[in-house]
């Protein structure tokens, strides 16, 4: 999930992984669909859960970028398909209320970053195609003011 505030600047988390807590690093909003679940509707609900803010999966449209990776976390290797959504919001507020206790014990803080900040991040960043594909999103396109 791709939160956006007006400033063009995109919501990440910082944490680490249980397994390796001494090398923290940045990612976006996500999780895995619940059954039954959309993706839009699994973005949504994530969205809610780790930062507070509340989305209508319909209005969320398709996803902006696709990608497969292949990570470890806690000791468990996964591979995955990850669908990522655009989502303009008007505040910049966050709340951590709805993580689960697994996320609060792994999420450090959070921020929200312009594609120069990603680039000039000093620890990971996740998915590390973020800086362009922001600028991509973000960019006027040809012909508007």
């Amino acid at each position: 999930m791709l939160p956006i505030d007006p400033g063009g600047r995109v919501l990440l988390l910082r944490g680490y992984d249980p397994g390796d807590p001494g090398h923290p690093f940045w990612f976006t909003i996500g999780g895995g669909t619940d059954p039954g679940e959309s993706v839009a509707g699994a973005a949504a609900r994530e969205l809610r859960e780790e930062a507070g803010i509340a989305a209508d999966a319909a209005s969320l449209g398709d996803p902006v970028w696709r990608r497969a990776t292949e990570f470890s976390f806690d000791g468990t290797r996964f591979q995955q398909e990850e669908d990522y959504f655009l989502l303009r919001v008007g505040s910049d507020e966050v709340s951590f209320d709805g993580m689960d206790d697994s996320e609060k014990e792994t999420v450090l803080g959070h921020r929200w970053l312009d594609p120069a900040e990603l680039e000039s991040l000093d620890e990971p960043l996740f998915p590390p195609e973020l800086p362009r594909l922001l600028r991509d999103l973000t960019s006027p396109s040809p012909g508007t003011p």
